[in-house]
């Protein structure tokens, strides 16, 4: 039986969340990926909040010139300033069975750019 993409990325999904998890110190960076928007938030998996979250949607995003990757980016670094003025300076970053690599990537340089640790 032949797997699709999203099996195969459902695969990996599952076996990062076994090890990858947020804590009120250090949540979880969780990166969703569409075809053209990309989207990321802060997760506390203990009380099962989300702390903050950015998206390629947002109003001063939306409005930047740029491929995707540069967009993502963007994201990164607004996601981070959001949670640097929560108080929160480490995560764990969820790849959410993505490569890292292209807008995936982009988003976590940003983030780090923005004064996250990872």
């Amino acid at each position: 039986m032949a797997l699709t993409k999203q099996d195969r990325r459902q695969r990996i999904r599952n076996r990062i969340r076994k090890i990858v998890s947020g804590t009120a110190n250090s949540p979880r960076l969780s990166v969703y990926r569409s075809n053209k928007e990309i989207y990321a938030q802060l997760i506390d998996d203990v009380s099962g909040k989300t702390l903050c979250a950015c998206s390629s949607r947002e109003k001063e995003i939306i409005t930047a010139e740029g491929s995707k990757k540069d967009i993502a980016s963007l994201v990164g670094k607004t996601l981070a300033e959001k949670a640097v003025k929560l108080g929160v300076s480490k995560v764990s970053f969820d790849r959410a069975g993505y490569l890292y690599h292209g807008r995936v990537k982009s988003l976590a340089d940003g983030a780090r750019e923005g004064g996250l640790k990872f």
